[in-house]
């Protein structure tokens, strides 16, 4: 994530619009011209978020000084000093509210992903993210999935392209949806298939697929027929030069992840970590 885009700029000036707006109608009982403060966790877990604090931070006032206890990715305990901030009173208390959200929900994402990462310890798998995101947030959440341990899947619909169930039901078949990508994409394009039966899956690979992905397969079906689709990709590959057959699995509950540590595995995606992890709870509390 490149913080110093514009894009990230602009999206940085909407937060405060969103909060500040015309200016904070308290401020004026503000009476004491500089403060600090300390950023204290108030649980554990995976921190998220310096850089965007910081650049919180600068927009809001440029006299805002702090300094961090804890870098992106690090784990932190309850009751630890995650960072110190200094300044003007009325500047702090403005960029109070902004900052710990976004932080607070970046953490969560990261803290959730760590979690689960922990659990593909020892496997060559790893833990991919998915396009379920917040709109207008997804590369701030997905950032905050990489700081947990996991790697990015497609950012969008623009950088992979993923043949799913209503495109299958809307195309001629696998082999000509394929074809069609590739002669109207560039080289590079990426191409995954997802499938939701094994037959779906060999059909798959044999229409020329990068990666497929494998959708609520349960454990015995996956390990009984793994081998098979690496045998198929790799005889379509003395045909075609390409052996990079990557398999994905989906629709997990995390809770039963421990079931899919199947050796031929590559990818285990997952929304879990954006849609259904809690923020982490951090307070500003302020020094006399």
């Amino acid at each position: 994530m490149d913080l110093n885009s514009p894009k990230i700029s602009r999206f940085i000036d909407d937060w405060i619009e969103e909060d500040i707006g015309k200016g904070d109608l308290t401020s004026s009982a503000i009476t004491q011209k500089t403060g600090k403060a300390n950023w204290i966790a108030k649980e554990g877990g995976i921190f998220c978020g310096v850089e965007i604090i910081k650049k919180i931070f600068k927009k809001i006032d440029e006299k805002i000084e702090y300094k961090f206890f804890i870098n992106d990715g690090e784990k932190f305990f309850k009751e630890q000093k995650l960072l110190e901030v200094y300044g003007p009173s009325k500047s702090l208390l403005a960029s109070e509210r902004i900052s710990l959200n976004i932080s607070m929900h970046l953490s969560g994402i990261s803290t959730y992903t760590k979690n689960i990462v922990d659990v593909l310890k020892g496997t060559n798998i790893h833990l991919a993210d998915t396009r379920k995101t917040t709109p207008g947030l997804r590369i701030f959440e997905k950032y905050a999935f990489k700081c947990g341990g996991g790697i990015n899947h497609r950012m969008g619909l623009y950088d992979a392209a993923m043949i799913k169930e209503n495109h299958i039901a809307w195309a001629d078949n696998l082999q000509n949806a394929v074809k069609k990508i590739r002669l109207n994409t560039p080289f590079t394009t990426h191409i995954i298939i997802e499938a939701e039966d094994m037959e779906q899956a060999k059909d798959a690979v044999l229409a020329g697929a990068d990666s497929i992905l494998l959708d609520e397969f349960n454990p015995e079906l996956l390990k009984n027929n793994i081998k098979e689709l690496r045998e198929l990709s790799l005889n379509r590959a003395n045909t075609t030069n390409k052996n990079n057959l990557i398999i994905e699995v989906s629709g997990i509950n995390p809770k039963n992840i421990r079931n899919y540590l199947i050796d031929g595995v590559d990818l285990i995606s997952t929304s879990s970590s954006i849609t259904k992890s809690d923020w982490i709870d951090f307070s500003m509390r302020y020094i006399n």
